[in-house]
């Protein structure tokens, strides 16, 4: 592979790139003096290359001086440093990441100078040291960019019908150099192709002269023919006609800064290509660095544009070989955002957040894309500064006081903004088929619409499920508002619990923070909602089972008894959900126990709705019960687990909208699940299904609350024996657990883990009967009450329910089994 970069400690050489591809000159850079030089005439070029030649000059004056002996203090080298990287970063102001190589360095200067034992020597070796890294990291990071580039290249082409989703090779446009030679070693756009070739999925690239510099011409085709690579140059005039003949299926290019909202500088000509593409609704990629990215730009309008020598367009090897008129000669153009498909980092692809038809439009938010995705927080907070960083809402979740905003700028998606959506996103559209038969595609609202917006989209080659948040209770409207951040909540919990229980979880296909949107797997038929299908007299033999797993293995998994307690702390902060967490402590615990304008109940139940708010023993209940869920940090909850966050078929169970999820008491999960099966048995007698439908499944129902429950304690107790033991994995047997029986090599007895699950029995209780009184009096009802259309029958129904939930609320239920009886006999 070629290489523009030879540096070894003490030495730099970089290629003359201005005089290939005919002749191979390499010109040794002994100075920052020289490094500048090289730089502002373009022997090295490329941003990445720049920031790594300017860096490595440094290295080398440094070396080359005396390896810090040439100062006589600490305060002496740290200003000659500085100085020598300030003239550096002057000499290509277009390239950010020159810039960040600069801040960053400054950065590690600073801290090294602070040190107490910091000497000349100490303190030149950092920045030598430093500067060999970036070219290390350079490499390594370009290689994991062309895999990423090279899979969202092909998911693009897929998703437009240009290649087989079975495999099949694709022809690849590219712009300017962004290969080996514009970096330390594979490229950024041009090692996007190199992926390709790599797997076999590459037909042919074609490669523009880019004109004025012709850096494509001499540089990247001479890189294409070196590597064997199946290539074509083409003129850039040529490049819509050669679209307009279906040649092309991609377009990839590389960047020297990129704004915050993704619009994007690169070599001049680049914005042309943008429009024809777009035009001819062919993928428009950029593939560059994080480092390229300055998110103190808001758009590219800020991004500053040096303009070149007018020489380079009026002659030729110095002669003049243009008539006498002024000359504009711009280096970069910049591209909009809205025309460009992703963006190909080390750390993924970010795609658009807001596209509008046909996908155009829209832009990016990559100061939360970077944030979200792993970037180093240090270069972003000497890019941005530290109040920048730490105080921008952007960054932040949503409080109370951003919501009259985002009502403001709220927009539900329609059936077929969500099509749409899907569409713009070759990574979604490969599960449901070509975005050119996107106008054959279909659309369903689904879910219950209490809280959220719920689409399916469908096409030849399957289904996506969308989800979107509003800034308030859907089924209340805008006054209530509610945070939007439930669909981050979601897509967290999903990511977390899929985890430990991957077969009862749907899949995570993408997050949009912008939009809360949330793209998941869609659950095909036979599956249908547990309600729907128990309110149809349906049975499930295998629902308790899958039940049990989920709760034993995620309350567990997510528990202080198995997690390191950093881990677990970090947890507790990251799934705070004070918004939803509110939301339940008034739903649930406190609206149904006095008169509110949000609750309503069945004609006929007047009087123990009265009951129930004038029982102060039961409020009390309700209040010890609200504070067992703010206090007990245990577990990583569903939060919201009921028969209508279930998909189930005949072998197959799917947990769905973990939205509520927050860490909190076990038995809430518990609880809560178990009082909706109960909340169902006593349903079912009200229902037309048939006298032996309904006596079987009601047997069914009893056994399901039996099961679940002894499913659950036993799965949570032998993990806890197996942890305990070390036959868990190793990593797990190492971490620093809440309790202490590793560090101080306690026995732990049986009896401690009867009775802590014994204290999650009676919290189970609790809130078994506070979630069925809520779903009768409260201001959210079931449908299994519901669907009852006999209003009398219907209150009888709810009547024996609420009278069952007193009961388990005050009552002693020393196992699962006196539960059964209390539920069989209400």
């Amino acid at each position: 592979m070629l290489e523009a970069i030879r540096y070894s400690r003490g030495t730099l050489a970089l290629l003359e790139q201005r005089k290939l591809p005919f002749e191979e000159e390499w010109v040794r850079i002994g100075s920052c003096d020289d490094g500048w030089r090289a730089i502002r005439d373009m022997t090295v070029r490329g941003a990445p290359a720049i920031a790594i030649s300017g860096m490595l000059s440094l290295a080398v004056e440094l070396v080359d001086g005396g390896e810090g002996r040439q100062f006589a203090s600490v305060e002496e080298a740290r200003g000659w440093i500085l100085a020598k990287l300030d003239f550096l970063e002057t000499s290509r102001p277009t390239a950010v990441n020159l810039s960040i190589a600069v801040s960053a360095m400054k950065s590690l200067l600073e801290q090294a100078s602070r040190t107490s034992s910091a000497t000349p020597e100490s303190v030149v070796m950092l920045v030598v040291e430093e500067a060999e890294e970036m070219l290390r990291r350079d490499v390594s990071q370009n290689k994991v960019m062309g895999r990423h580039g090279a899979e969202a290249l092909l998911l693009a082409c897929q998703a437009r019908g240009r290649v087989d989703t079975s495999g099949g090779k694709i022809r690849v446009l590219t712009h300017c150099n962004t290969g080996s030679l514009a970096t330390a070693a594979y490229g950024t756009a041009l090692g996007v192709v190199r992926a390709l070739y790599e797997r076999d999925a590459l037909e042919v690239v074609y490669c523009t002269e880019t004109r004025p510099y012709n850096q494509g011409a001499r540089l990247t085709a001479f890189e294409i023919a070196t590597d064997h690579m199946p290539g074509m140059l083409v003129c850039d005039s040529s490049v819509a006609a050669l679209m307009r003949s279906n040649r092309v299926d991609a377009v990839v290019v590389g960047a020297d800064r990129i704004a915050e909202n993704g619009d994007t500088a690169n070599k001049i000509g680049t914005f042309n290509i943008a429009v024809a593409a777009a035009y001819h609704n062919i993928p428009f990629f950029v593939a560059a660095p994080t480092t390229t990215v300055d998110v103190t730009l808001a758009n590219g309008s800020f991004i500053p544009i040096e303009e070149r020598s007018p020489e380079e367009i009026t002659h030729f090897r110095g002669e003049r070989v243009a008539a006498d008129l002024p000359v504009w000669n711009p280096s970069f153009d910049v591209t909009p955002a809205a025309i460009i498909e992703g963006i190909i980092t080390e750390l993924g692809v970010a795609w658009k957040t807001r596209p509008d038809s046909g996908g155009l439009g829209g832009g990016y938010h990559l100061k939360r894309w970077l944030m979200a995705n792993g970037a180093d927080e240090a270069p972003m907070r000497r890019v941005i500064g530290e109040e920048g960083l730490l105080l921008d809402s952007e960054l932040s979740n949503e409080g109370l006081e951003t919501r009259d905003s985002s009502l403001l700028d709220f927009t539900p998606l329609s059936e077929q903004a969500a099509i749409e959506y899907v569409a713009a996103r070759p990574h979604l559209a490969i599960h449901v088929g070509p975005t050119s038969e996107s106008s054959d595609w279909t659309v369903e609202e689904v879910g219950d619409g209490n809280l959220n917006y719920v689409f399916i989209v469908k096409g030849s080659q399957g289904a996506v499920c969308i989800k979107q948040s509003p800034p308030y209770v859907r089924v209340i409207g805008a006054g209530w508002p509610l945070s939007q951040n439930r669909t981050e909540m979601e897509a967290d919990a999903l990511s977390e619990h899929g985890k430990h229980c991957p077969s009862l979880v749907p899949s995570v296909l993408h997050f949009d923070r912008d939009q809360h949107i949330l793209v998941m797997q869609y659950i095909p038929p036979p599956h249908v909602g547990l309600r729907d299908g128990l309110c149809k007299g349906d049975v499930y033999p295998l629902l308790a089972g899958h039940l049990a797993t989920f709760l034993s293995k995620i309350l567990f998994k997510t528990s202080y008894l198995s997690m390191d307690m950093k881990e677990f702390r970090s947890m507790c902060v990251t799934f705070a959900n004070e918004d939803l967490c509110a939301l339940t402590e008034q739903v649930i615990f406190t609206e149904p126990y006095f008169e509110s304008e949000n609750n309503r109940h069945t004609p006929g139940l007047d009087d123990i709705a009265a009951d129930i708010r004038g029982n102060n023993d039961l409020k009390l209940k309700a209040v010890e019960m609200k504070r067992r869920l703010i206090e007990k940090k245990q577990a990583l909850l569903h939060g919201d687990l009921h028969t209508g966050s279930l998909l189930v078929c005949s072998d197959s169970t799917y947990v769905i909208d973990p939205e509520f999820a927050f860490v909190g008491p076990i038995g809430f999960d518990v609880g809560k699940i178990m009082a909706n099966l109960a909340i169902a048995y006593i349903a079912a007698s009200g229902q037309r299904h048939g006298e032996g439908g309904v006596q079987n499944q009601r047997a069914w129902l009893l056994d399901c609350v039996r099961d679940v429950w002894t499913g659950f304690s036993e799965g949570f107790s032998r993990q806890w024996v197996d942890l305990g033991s070390g036959s868990g994995s190793s990593s797990e047997t190492s971490k620093s657990r809440a309790l202490v029986w590793d560090e101080a090599k306690v026995d732990m007895p049986a009896s401690y883990r009867e009775q802590f699950l014994r204290e999650v029995w009676d919290d189970t209780l609790g809130f078994f009967g506070c979630v069925i009184i809520r779903r009768i009096i409260g201001v959210a009802h079931v449908q299994d009450f519901e669907s009852i259309e006999d209003v009398e029958t219907r209150a009888a129904c709810e009547r024996r329910a609420l009278l069952l939930a007193q009961d388990v609320m005050l009552g002693e239920f020393p196992d699962v089994h006196a539960l059964l009886s209390a539920i069989q006999n209400a």
